[in-house]
């Protein structure tokens, strides 16, 4: 049975974009892997003709998230940095993109170290101040490019809101769903033009595959979109569409679980004495907790928390069993790391200071686990503090 759309999210996580193999009867997508198609004349073929330009298991995959996200097309890229790139691509020199000030340091890298260099300027603002964004907006703006929850430091943006602001303002809004997921949010309902995803992150779900995915719209960025995507060739592989496209069968039921144990951790370290702060929008006491109530269909595994030095969040980091010290997020294991030193290395010491990127702040991406292993893990942690 192949959805495009429609049916339940449980139901397209498993079946969107994908049916039957025809030659087989295959359940499975098979992995495609081909460089090339043969043809059987000249300009009569199948359906493809060179890899780098579609490949029936990407395809797939496109087709799957695009239905999850309620986009109009997808499309899959070699990782969630050339899905960013991809869509900055849809801007020309002199154009101007407001951004999330917490945004992923890799994305600040990008925009501030490459895409300047082609005449791009970039002003970066708290997405979660709707008049801030519009204070930041000249006649030279197309783009909003923003980050909820962000990382680190779980700010939400009202993506209602922003969406009426760029309708107003005649710019594009595009939303890094990476941490959410459409499980638990889906921008597009709430106004969005594009959606972006490191598929590497809770799509995959299982650490095993780096890539991206853009869905779309607007035909006229369907149109550039998929132009650029066999123009620069930075298209997933299909032996990692399959993983992806595996992954997300089960993203409904792991989105869920990180969510539970995301929400019990987070309240346990809010309340540790030697926990000077936490940040999960789960927590009641998390400045937009309402918003996210309002926006999202769970709060996610995401908690970054402070512990006042950078000796004693070094002492977690290092005192932890279960939870893996390692880059990276969204997948079954837990995993522990130092964005100051790690994911925002690249942003400068002073602006992570003002984001509250603190050398003391420690970011866990809680897993499917037992809770409670994971809770005695953290705890026996805290202990050597």
């Amino acid at each position: 049975m192949k959805l495009d759309g429609g049916g339940g999210f449980a139901t397209r996580c498993v079946h969107a974009g994908q049916e039957p193999d025809p030659a087989t009867g295959a359940i499975m997508t098979p992995i495609y892997q081909t460089s090339t198609y043969h043809q059987e004349g000249l300009g009569r073929h199948k359906g493809h003709e060179y890899a780098r330009t579609s490949n029936p298991t990407r395809a797939a995959l496109e087709a799957n998230v695009a239905a999850l996200e309620n986009g109009r097309a997808g499309f899959a890229f070699a990782s969630g940095m050339a899905a960013i790139g991809a869509v900055t691509s849809l801007l020309r020199s002199g154009d101007h993109m407001v951004v999330t000030d917490n945004t992923y340091g890799g994305t600040y890298r990008y925009f501030e170290h490459v895409m300047s260099r082609y005449g791009l300027t970039f002003s970066y603002v708290d997405t979660a101040d709707p008049a801030a964004v519009e204070a930041a907006i000249t006649p030279a703006t197309r783009m909003l490019f923003v980050e909820t929850p962000t990382n680190p430091t779980m700010r939400l943006a009202d993506l209602e809101a922003l969406a009426a602001l760029a309708r107003r303002r005649r710019i594009r809004l595009a939303v890094d769903n990476t941490f959410a997921s459409p499980a638990l949010q889906r921008p597009i309902d709430l106004g969005a033009h594009l959606v972006l995803h490191s598929t590497t992150k809770y799509l995959n779900g299982h650490s095993d595959s780096i890539g991206g995915a853009v869905v779309a719209t607007e035909d006229e960025d369907i149109d550039w979109l998929r132009f650029v995507q066999n123009a620069a060739g930075a298209i997933l592989g299909p032996f990692d569409a399959w993983l992806v496209l595996r992954g997300i069968k089960t993203l409904h039921l792991r989105m869920a679980e990180h969510s539970a144990a995301g929400l019990t951790l987070a309240t346990l370290l809010a309340g540790h004495p030697k926990v000077t702060a936490v940040h999960y929008p789960g927590l009641p006491d998390h400045p937009q907790h309402a918003l996210a109530n309002r926006q999202m269909r769970g709060f996610g595994g995401m908690i970054a928390f402070d512990l006042g030095t950078a000796d004693a969040a070094r002492t977690v980091l290092e005192g932890v069993r279960l939870f893996a010290l390692a880059e990276s997020l969204g997948g079954v294991e837990s995993l522990i790391s130092h964005p100051a030193s790690m994911t925002h290395a690249s942003v400068p010491a002073d602006r992570r200071a003002a984001l509250g990127i603190t050398d003391s702040l420690v970011r866990i991406s809680v897993g499917v686990e037992d809770v409670n292993d994971l809770a005695a893990d953290l705890d026996r942690a805290l202990d050597r503090v």
